[in-house]
């Protein structure tokens, strides 16, 4: 499993952290931002599937959500996945998805990880197949939305990136 730095707690995240997720996301630069509504939300329903790393002072530095396909309960279905431009390339992305897969794996069964990802988007390009790597799984991508269905303006197309099986909750 990839290790964070020792001062940061990975936990699942709560309502009261739905206004730092909002503004993570914002900052990200890179993020489709929803409602802070909508983070909100999250942090209450899908907490279960989601977790947010904590700074030394508390507060979330770092998130992933997700939730479980409801005709494949066995497959996260990852959101977003951000960090605080202070906290990147430390390795706390890969440790959220590897702690959150090995998580879901133990307590609901998963076995895959969808996500989709712009063309371009090399980080989270990396992100996402270096956590295939680590779980001995493969990757097959398609275009899941195309650039037309977006109805607000242009919009990359959104590629489904399906990794699995996952061969065991600890990465190689």
């Amino acid at each position: 499993m990839t290790a964070a730095p020792a001062e940061l707690l990975i936990e699942r995240p709560a309502p009261t952290d739905g206004a730092a997720l909002w503004r993570l996301a914002k900052e990200s630069k890179t993020l489709d931002l929803n409602s802070s509504y909508s983070y909100l939300l999250w942090c209450r329903d899908f907490a279960g599937t989601s977790v947010v790393a904590r700074g030394a002072d508390g507060e979330p530095v770092g998130f992933v959500t997700g939730y479980l396909r409801p005709d494949r309960p066995r497959t996260l279905l990852v959101w977003q996945v951000a960090v605080d431009p202070g906290h990147r390339g430390l390795g706390i992305a890969a440790a959220l998805l590897d702690g959150l897969t090995a998580r879901l794996a133990a307590e609901r069964g998963v076995t895959e990880l969808e996500t989709t990802i712009t063309p371009g988007n090399t980080a989270s390009e990396r992100l996402f197949t270096s956590f295939a790597e680590r779980h001995g799984a493969r990757v097959d991508r398609e275009v899941l939305f195309a650039a037309g269905l977006f109805p607000d303006g242009p919009h990359d197309p959104e590629v489904l990136y399906r990794i699995g099986p996952l061969t065991a909750s600890t990465p190689h």
